[in-house]
């Protein structure tokens, strides 16, 4: 796995900032890559399987990773966090939100344990052709981080086609605006949660995003989602 520290945190702070999402170099090898997908019919690990077309959100499964996390997902899930807590209370105060995140991930989540959040959110979703994911927003109770990732597994091109990631943001009275985002193979894309801070004539207002994937035209599709708050 790349050093974490090593990534350009600038850049992605800015585009976060400019643009509400950042696509990341590669963080993971084609090998851990290929770790991480062999993990996802061993259930033990994981502490639900959701069928997407028996909720309406699209077609297509995910699992929710049990405590404790395999440690690379851990890992991952700490190293990245204290890098974009800045951002995330740039975006707070911008908005005028009374919401500060503290720089250590294990203050976080005892915070969210407080509020009865408990479970792990950290996800393996797996898409086959025809499968997509409706637009929607990962939030599981009052305390969520405004910013979350999903990595890409599978190799684009090679091991699927179709498939993208899509980002929608809604502006106060003014029509949606849609990206497609290609993710490099053991990449991420690191995207508001929720909404995020835009600036007008009348200073900063919010702008509220939902995120999804298109329908896959062929072969089999495999993310990990790193989201830093835990559920109900």
């Amino acid at each position: 796995m790349q050093n974490i520290s090593q990534l350009n945190w600038k850049k992605i702070s800015d585009e976060l900032n400019e643009f509400g999402y950042s696509v990341s170099d590669p963080v993971l090898s084609p090998q851990e890559c290929s770790d991480l997908i062999q993990l996802y019919p061993n259930d033990s690990i994981f502490r639900s399987h959701i069928q997407m077309e028996k909720y309406r959100f699209g077609a297509g499964e995910y699992k929710y990773f049990a405590y404790p996390l395999p440690a690379i997902i851990q890992k991952l899930r700490e190293t990245m966090y204290p890098h974009l807590v800045p951002t995330a209370n740039h975006w707070m105060k911008d908005l005028g939100i009374a919401q500060e995140y503290p720089d250590d991930l294990r203050q976080f989540l005892q915070r969210c344990h407080h509020s009865g959040q408990k479970r792990p959110t950290p996800l393996m979703l797996t898409y086959q052709k025809g499968d997509y994911n409706c637009l929607h927003q990962d939030l599981y109770g009052e305390q969520f981080f405004p910013i979350q990732g999903t990595c890409m597994l599978s190799e684009p091109g090679k091991d699927f086609s179709g498939g993208e990631f899509l980002l929608v943001e809604q502006r106060p009275r003014a029509q949606s605006v849609g990206h497609v985002v290609s993710i490099p193979h053991g990449g991420f894309v690191l995207f508001a949660t929720s909404f995020r801070p835009a600036h007008g004539t009348r200073g900063s207002y919010r702008v509220t995003m939902r995120h999804g994937v298109s329908r896959l035209h062929s072969g089999s599709r495999f993310t990990l989602g790193i989201i830093f708050h835990d559920a109900k």
